[in-house]
């Protein structure tokens, strides 16, 4: 009996070209387990100071002290499998389907907006789907706008009607940045109606770091700042921001103003942060976690619960894994075949690293609260959904460029 060498037996025991079995085993390898490691990383560490934030707190968990433990596990595992699903999607069918992702995350938008939608902390960002389960579509708009913006950047280029000259693949076009500030500003418009201003802040930021590596001009970034900071002093002006907004951003100007009320949250936290020391009090006995002293402890102010329980060497840990995944997701952009493959890791690491630095800033007191989760970190099925399709939406680059893999120096 020979065996023919051109083919192997799959798992169910059929025959596997070789070819096929080399792909497969190159894609494996070719996938970027580091950031991946990170993204795990992160939301292990997660589930661990969630689990410290409410395990005491029998309002929240109604009696079952690994309550939101489970529910982190179980949003982690879901999450993981839409990051394998996204990886693995045709390149040519991601940056196709984009137009009806961006409208299905519009249309979840206006929901909100509905009766369907529910109000938290003053932000109407919710649909309760019933079961304790609810979804909240400005965490899928990011997605949607970062993927929407590589789409505009990268339309096919026109030629002039007058001049006959066509415009560079490569270039900036007004065109272009007039597509770009629709795809931005459409969303931004109708999630600063709920009002979120976190959400919307990310999107502009994103919006901004795509740009910027797309290669726009200086006096094209120049103009839209002047713009985006024009429309915040309308928004101000028209009373467009809620009131608990406009006394967060009071409170980031003057630390000690009310530190009962609207200054309440962020004095608590960097108390417990400054408690912590250096090792931290350790894991389950900070005494501001314990006490629930430190609203939204599980969320926006995780951050906390490290600094309190593990002390600045737990908060340098968090900080140098989300280090590590933005140094992977730069070396990808880096790496990248093709602008629309660039750009979208590019607003992957631009939305990350705003959201990281806002969470962690407002926690110390050198960012104005604004409802941002610590991504993957953050209690919270919607964020981290979002951010696993993120990270799938990097590795999917990753897996389909052909340039040999790079290291951040």
């Amino acid at each position: 009996m020979t065996l023919n060498p051109a083919i192997n037996k799959g798992p169910a025991g059929m025959a596997m070209p070789v070819a096929e079995t080399r792909r497969r085993s190159n894609r494996l390898r070719r996938f970027d387990w580091t950031l991946l490691g990170a993204a795990l990383a992160l939301s292990v560490y997660g589930a661990i100071l969630v689990w410290s934030a409410t395990r005491g707190r029998t309002n929240l968990t109604g009696g079952d002290p690994q309550f939101f433990l489970k529910r982190h596990l179980l949003n982690l595992a879901i999450g993981v499998v839409l990051m394998a699903a996204t990886s693995l999607l045709s390149y040519a069918w991601v940056r196709a389907v984009t137009p009806v992702f961006y409208v299905l995350a519009l249309l979840g938008l206006v929901a909100v907006l509905s009766p369907l939608g529910s109000t938290v902390n003053g932000a109407k960002s919710w649909i309760e789907l019933g079961g304790g389960f609810s979804i909240q579509p400005a965490e899928y708009c990011k997605v949607a706008v970062v993927l929407g913006l590589a789409v505009v950047l990268t339309l096919p280029p026109t030629k002039g009607a007058l001049s006959g000259m066509s415009e560079r693949d490569d270039a900036v076009t007004p065109r272009r940045i007039a597509a770009a500030a629709l795809v931005a500003g459409v969303p931004t418009g109708i999630i600063m109606l709920l009002p979120d201003l976190g959400s919307a802040m990310v999107i502009l930021v994103a919006t901004g770091g795509l740009l910027v590596f797309a290669g726009t001009s200086g006096r094209w970034l120049a103009a839209l700042g002047a713009g985006a900071a024009l429309a915040a002093v309308t928004a101000t002006q028209l009373h467009l921001l809620a009131q608990h907004q406009v006394n967060r951003f009071a409170a980031f100007a003057d630390p000690h103003l009310d530190p009962q009320g609207v200054g309440y949250n962020t004095a608590q936290a960097r108390l417990a942060i400054g408690s912590g020391g250096v090792l931290g009090k350790g894991l389950f006995n900070g005494t501001q976690t314990n006490g629930r002293y430190v609203p939204e402890q599980q969320t926006d102010f995780v951050f906390t619960v490290a600094g309190e329980e593990l002390g600045f060497v737990g908060g340098v840990v968090l900080i140098a894994l989300f280090g590590v995944l933005l140094m992977r997701g730069i070396a990808i952009a880096r790496q990248c075949d093709d602008l629309f493959g660039m750009l979208v890791c590019a607003g992957v690491v631009s939305w990350f690293a705003f959201e990281t630095f806002e969470n962690i800033g407002m926690t110390l007191g050198i960012m104005p609260v604004a409802g941002i989760p610590l991504p993957f970190v953050s209690y919270g099925g919607s964020s981290m959904f979002a951010s696993f399709i993120a990270i799938g939406l990097v590795e999917n680059v990753r897996l389909r460029s052909t340039r040999p893999a790079i290291t951040v120096q």
